[in-house]
């Protein structure tokens, strides 16, 4: 048995994501999304795990963006098969597409990693959302 005190690991990084508030206008963009990566593998189990329940159960995840890694047609995350598909639309900013059964779509506008807190403050901006409506998890 040894005496050293030992640290605990540290905790995983914060999930950012801004969430427009429920209603029954529906909207084109549901919230935004800002991972700290383009590794999709890595980044889609913390973004899945932190959405509201009321979403239900994500099986299919559409990515649209040149961006990203790693975007196999499906994945184990949380125990759950989703698929993945991508797709490259110049004419669309990059977003990312949550279906769930019986609960529909989610549209969600995807800030690039690299981007800078202002700049992400501007980009949640322009498609009506305030960083008041951040919910940053672990």
């Amino acid at each position: 048995m040894s005496d050293q005190l030992r640290r605990p690991p540290p905790a995983p990084p914060l999930l950012r994501l801004y969430l427009a508030p429920e209603s029954t206008v529906p909207r084109r963009i549901d919230g935004a999304w800002w991972p700290r990566t383009f590794d999709l593998l890595a980044e889609l189990p913390s973004l899945l795990s932190g959405l509201p329940r009321a979403w239900g159960q994500i099986v299919s995840v559409l990515v649209n963006g040149t961006g990203w890694v790693g975007a196999p047609g499906r994945m184990l995350v949380c125990n759950q098969v989703v698929r993945l598909r991508r797709t490259a639309t110049a004419r669309t900013p990059s977003t990312i597409v949550l279906m769930a059964p019986a609960h529909g779509r989610r549209d969600l506008l995807v800030v690039p990693p690299e981007t800078t807190e202002r700049a992400a403050e501007s980009l949640v901006s322009a498609v009506g959302l305030t960083p008041e409506q951040g919910h940053f998890a672990s």
